[in-house]
């Protein structure tokens, strides 16, 4: 008897038997005999593809027999295998070479390392990130701190000149004049800078609430961030919008300025609503409206005539009210800006430093589980050494 043996990327085995003639097997026999070459790791035979070649009767492998031609093995010990190298086909031979030179050479040193010295180099690349951070939130502190100081003072001359204006007309008790054909002008008093927490964004929430009661109320904006945020789902409501607002203390050339572009849109407003925010303390402010009113409605004042103002003089006196209210709204708006920045940063600043407590602990911790491990494994090879 004498069989194939077909190789897989497993271990198992099929034996397949079928009898030859009894003179080439007695050849197949004595060549076995005369070589007998001991094979100690047949898995490493394996190859991917179908090989076969052809073994004696002479080799006799644990088998389970399955039926009386076919067996399947599992081969996990030394067998005493017979076939020489002689007897594979040309298409075999290449694998039965790889296969044995695979087993003879040693397995690669695997370092138990490796990933807790990548863990320590990642904590110490985000400790790094974070104390730069740090210090930036810190500088920016300072410097917001600074800044609401002159914020603070030119807000309270503002607020002055800007009251002072709103009296006048509370006294004369001047009315928005409601027709037909009469729009409502909103002004929006934002900055192009961030980082200042949620100014902008509640500033931006009073837009739209305002909005949903005025859908045809036209916006102009001044900056960029509540532009940004309204663009998104009432652009179609912008005429005008201002850049380059916040950067340092406004002044009342600035406001008249922006006053001057607003007086001459082309619209017909029966009020203009200046949506700031009202700097309450250093840690507290709320979105505020003022209102301004077109040359109709102060005329048409109960009180108007007790201030006895000529007609040439009004469309000055109310570009002028409106560059006043303007002034006030971006004064108050930029100190309010400062403290939410200094805020801010004072939060990032607190936070960055919980963060370093955290990883700094982690950081300590993880590189002593390794001068543990490394000195384990020293003292573990010592003693080895003297052992033997």
């Amino acid at each position: 008897m004498a069989g194939q043996i077909f190789f897989s990327m497993t271990n198992t085995f099929i034996f397949t038997f079928s009898r030859l003639p009894a003179g080439r097997s007695q050849k197949s026999e004595a060549r076995a005999a005369r070589l007998a070459p001991r094979w100690e790791t047949v898995s490493s035979l394996c190859t991917p593809g179908h090989s076969r070649f052809r073994f004696p009767s002479s080799a006799k492998p644990a088998v389970e027999q399955s039926n009386p031609t076919t067996a399947a093995c599992h081969l996990h010990s030394i067998y005493t295998l017979p076939p020489p190298p002689m007897m594979l086909s040309r298409a075999v031979r290449p694998a039965l070479r790889t296969g044995l030179a695979a087993a003879a050479r040693p397995a690669p040193l695997i370092n138990n390392n490796a990933a807790t010295y990548a863990t320590l180099r990642e904590i110490e690349g985000r400790l790094k990130s974070i104390k730069n951070i740090e210090k930036i939130t810190k500088t920016m502190k300072i410097v917001a701190s600074t800044k609401l100081t002159r914020a603070q003072r030119a807000m309270a001359d503002s607020r002055t000149y800007g009251q002072t204006s709103n009296t006048v007309f509370e006294k004369a008790e001047t009315k928005p004049v409601e027709g037909e054909g009469k729009k409502t002008l909103i002004v929006v008093c934002s900055s192009d800078k961030g980082l200042c927490g949620g100014i902008h964004s509640g500033m931006s929430r009073t837009v739209r609430k305002m909005l949903l009661e005025q859908p045809d109320a036209e916006l102009v904006v001044l900056g960029e961030k509540c532009k940004a945020q309204l663009s998104r789902s009432n652009g179609k409501n912008f005429v005008l919008n201002f850049s380059g607002v916040g950067k340092d203390v406004p002044t009342f050339a600035e406001a008249a300025s922006i006053a001057d572009r607003i007086s001459m849109l082309p619209g017909d407003y029966s009020s203009i609503k200046i949506v700031y925010n009202k700097f309450l303390n250093a840690q507290s402010y709320e979105p505020t409206v003022i209102e301004a009113f077109s040359e109709e409605a102060i005329a048409q004042s109960p009180q108007y005539s007790a201030f006895e103002i000529d007609d040439e003089v009004l469309p000055n006196l109310r570009e002028y009210a409106l560059a006043n209210s303007l002034f006030w709204a971006l004064a108050e708006g930029h100190a309010c800006e400062q403290s939410a920045r200094r805020n801010a940063m004072d939060n990032a600043s607190k936070n960055a430093g919980d963060m370093i407590n955290k990883f700094q602990i982690l950081f300590n911790r993880t590189r002593q589980a390794v001068i543990t491990g490394e000195l384990v494994e020293i003292i573990t090879g010592a003693a080895a050494s003297e052992d033997s």
